[in-house]
């Protein structure tokens, strides 16, 4: 069967359908990269917020927490010299 010439309607009907295939296929890349973008974006803000919290000073809540473990170090290193001083002298 010869191949016959295309009538002016299913070429503009072909170009349309081409260019909306293209189209299609540019929005998915595009909805593609959009998503990578918003990904690496949340990362970052992740980092973001991980670096303000090391900056931050330390609340009233964790100072006082500190000082609770300075003084039962304290305690114990008491302790321990004071049983270095009453120990024997033989024995180390």
């Amino acid at each position: 069967m010869p191949d016959r010439k295309p009538t002016r309607a299913e070429a503009v009907r072909s170009a349309v359908d081409e260019a909306f295939s293209a189209a299609a296929g540019q929005a998915q890349t595009t909805t593609r990269r959009a998503q990578e973008l918003v990904d690496e974006l949340t990362q970052v803000a992740g980092r973001v917020q991980q670096a303000v919290d090391d900056l931050r000073p330390a609340g009233a809540d964790e100072v006082r927490a500190l000082r609770r473990e300075v003084r039962a170090l304290a305690e114990r290193v008491s302790k321990l010299e004071q049983g270095a001083r009453s120990a024997p002298e033989g024995r180390e």
